[in-house]
């Protein structure tokens, strides 16, 4: 199998748009609004302050991708990468994309001295990505997590 590993451009975004949709429907029952999602990959891919994808393709066809986000962390004085939009198309899954594309993510953190960490959340029922990660070195925290979302007076943008 022949993988390359490359940071999407905005040619992309067709497809991105469209893993995204599908991680949303596969992982939450959620029918996003395709006209936000669009515009929130393609700020993605505009401005790289708010973080990058990754993607992976298999003979010329993308078939995977990472997004990746930044926390700045006072307490370590350094950057954590924030793992989200895992995607890898059906056909692909359990055939090693999703670990080349998570070691290549791995590889670019620590050639950067800034960055100390690599972070990601999951869904506790989901067993078979918990124990890829645990595979690739990963360990859970202590810490949970709760949100506020959507804000007062703001919609939610998720069906």
């Amino acid at each position: 199998m022949n993988l390359t590993i490359r940071r999407a451009t905005a040619t992309d975004e067709k497809v991105l748009v469209a893993f995204n949709t599908a991680i949303a429907w596969e992982t939450e029952d959620k029918r996003l609004d395709p006209a936000v999602l669009t515009a929130g990959v393609r700020a993605v891919l505009s401005d790289s302050a708010r973080g990058f994808y990754t993607v992976v393709e298999r003979d010329g066809e993308v078939v995977g991708q990472i997004m990746v986000t930044f926390e700045w962390s006072d307490w370590r004085n350094g950057w954590f990468w924030w793992v989200q939009s895992v995607y890898v198309r059906e056909d692909a899954r359990r055939s090693g994309v999703f670990r080349s594309l998570y070691r290549a993510i791995e590889q670019q953190a620590t050639s950067d001295p800034a960055v100390i960490g690599i972070r990601l959340y999951f869904d506790r029922e989901n067993t078979r990505a918990q124990a890829t990660y645990h595979a690739l070195g990963m360990s859970e925290t202590e810490y949970g997590m709760m949100e506020v979302y959507p804000l007062a007076g703001r919609d939610a943008h998720i069906g």
